[in-house]
């Protein structure tokens, strides 16, 4: 599969969830308001981190190994088992502690402990959402695109339906309880279009632990937890930060700004994940990879410049579309997150290599340290510009990260060349 085909299939997928992301901006917009997207936002962050962690943060090295053990199917399967029991045994006992202490959560990420509900409902269908994307990991590494594609346009479906429905009838509570539940839902599709498929069996998802397994898993997990700590924690550090400062519709802002990003760019990364990560596990040699590089760079980063262009052209009309009256604040944000976000996937062509080749110690310094880094530029940028300082430190931040991951990447790939 070539990263055109990959990125044509994947595409479909892509403009249904694009589509479906800014009309749900257009429902939240209406029924929770700005400060309901700051609310929405944390919640979303503590969903990532909850996730990573119930699922022991192995689903990118589930990806990884399906695909580099392609012609060993018994191998796949020790992978598939191993993953499966990590996931069964952390997500229960995850849930039973999100169940527990529920209101402190919702005091902790909503400021309204009267919240608390939303977790428990999170907390109920967690086993669900979790092995949801431990399936779709299978799929991705297995490179059967068109299922992929067909679950993810489910999960798109679920989750306009039911946060549609839900925030209209209960506001915010409503939107909350939705994002907890919708992927669990979309599970019963995934299993389905996996069980489906003539090399899957159920039994193939839980099963003995194997050792080594479990220790090349452990190197994505540590990967995995690292991400999933540090870049919700520092956009809810952020977030806190517009609140208690510039007020939480300013962090609302910053939110619907983000999520339009996400929603635009989506195209791009998901290719990346879909088509890179499993491409760069396959590759051996140096030369090749520097190919593969070079086509992204050709391909993937114009486009996202395009993209962005066309979106900060049209940012008046785009707020008043996808949004309210409410957000026009936010157009002053449009300039430096565009071209942040095409800096960041500059940035990522390179890094879905430190994935591909299981580089632990790299990617985890590197999280750690551009995290940090975005966060205090922010009340940096923010102390001097306002609002706007918080896309600035966003593209200065990925400016300089790029240049990190060239110099980082150079010095791998030669070494692989010595050898």
């Amino acid at each position: 599969m070539t990263l055109i085909k990959t990125s044509l299939l994947n595409g479909i997928a892509v403009v249904i969830r694009m589509l479906t992301l800014l009309g749900l901006n257009k429902v939240l917009a209406i029924y929770v308001g700005p400060a309901g997207y700051a609310a929405i936002g944390q919640f979303q962050n503590a969903v990532q981190m909850i996730t990573t962690f119930a699922s022991g943060a192995i689903n990118n090295g589930v990806t990884k190994y399906t695909a580099e053990y392609y012609e060993n199917e018994e191998q796949q399967r020790r992978v598939w088992r191993t993953a499966g029991t990590i996931a069964l045994c952390g997500s229960a006992i995850t849930g039973v502690v999100i169940a527990a202490f529920n209101e402190q959560l919702a005091s902790w990420f909503l400021n309204d402990r009267s919240l608390g509900g939303v977790f428990l409902w999170f907390a109920a269908t967690l086993v669900l959402f979790v092995f949801n994307t431990l399936c779709l990991a299978i799929l991705n590494g297995k490179k059967e695109i068109h299922r992929y594609v067909i679950a993810n346009i489910a999960g798109s479906l679920f989750a306009l339906a039911i946060t549609t429905v839900m925030a209209i009838q209960f506001g915010l509570y409503g939107a909350l309880v939705s994002l907890a539940i919708y992927q669990s839902l979309t599970f019963f599709v995934t299993l389905f279009l996996t069980w489906r498929a003539k090399w899957f069996r159920l039994s193939y998802l839980v099963g003995p632990v194997d050792t080594q397994v479990a220790k090349n898993l452990a190197k994505y997990t540590a990967m995995a937890l690292t991400a999933a700590a540090c870049l919700p924690v520092s956009h809810i550090l952020i977030r806190n930060h517009l609140g208690t400062t510039l007020g939480w519709d300013a962090a609302g802002y910053w939110e619907a700004m983000w999520r339009l990003s996400a929603a635009y760019l989506m195209l791009v990364t998901t290719t990346l994940s879909v088509y890179y990560l499993p491409r760069l596990s396959e590759i051996d040699n140096p030369l090749d990879l520097k190919k593969e590089i070079l086509q992204g760079y050709k391909i993937i980063l114009p486009f996202a410049a395009a993209c962005g262009l066309v979106v900060y052209l049209l940012r008046d009309l785009v707020i008043r579309i996808l949004f309210t009256e409410e957000f026009a604040a936010m157009d002053r944000l449009f300039g430096w997150q565009m071209l942040g976000n095409t800096l960041k996937i500059g940035s990522w062509i390179l890094a879905y290599v430190m994935l591909g080749k299981a580089m632990t110690r790299m990617f985890i310094l590197t999280e750690v340290v551009f995290s940090g880094l975005f966060v205090v530029s922010v009340i940096f940028y923010t102390h001097f510009f306002g609002l706007v300082g918080v896309s600035i430190a966003y593209a200065s931040n990925y400016a300089i990260y790029w240049l990190v991951m060239i110099f980082m990447i150079r010095g791998y790939m030669g070494k692989e060349m010595q050898v």
